[in-house]
């Protein structure tokens, strides 16, 4: 069974920093581009970083984490890092690791991780 676990989350004060891990497990052909999405309590998922599929090495990040955080790959690991810095309450949220995966070769699966949670507070 093919899974993506995430961990690194935690509680941290306004200002700090965390690092995200989500890697995935399991017996699978390849991994398309591992995204980060995050939902706060009582609002939707949202897409927080996503590298682009056009080829290019740019990333896309939600306005509000512009500038504060980056998104990483090691694919030869198969894991993918979200470094937050100048965390801020309204980063709050649940963080989700998202990719779609071939398992075999003519099955792709979009497969989420169970999330980790993130408080950012005084």
């Amino acid at each position: 069974q093919v899974q993506l676990v995430e961990s690194g989350g935690g509680l941290v004060q306004p200002g700090g920093s965390l690092r995200l891990t989500c890697a995935a497990s399991g017996s699978f052909l390849s991994i398309g581009p591992m995204n980060w999405y995050r939902q706060a309590p009582g609002k939707q998922r949202e897409l927080v970083a996503a590298p682009r599929s056009d080829g290019s090495t740019n990333t896309n990040y939600a306005d509000s984490v512009k500038g504060r955080f980056t998104i990483s790959r090691d694919t030869a690991k198969n894991t993918v890092y979200l470094q937050m810095n100048s965390l801020k309450p309204e980063d709050t949220a649940v963080y989700y690791c998202n990719a779609v995966i071939r398992t075999t070769a003519f099955k792709y699966t979009n497969t989420w991780g169970q999330g980790t949670p993130v408080t950012v507070s005084s």
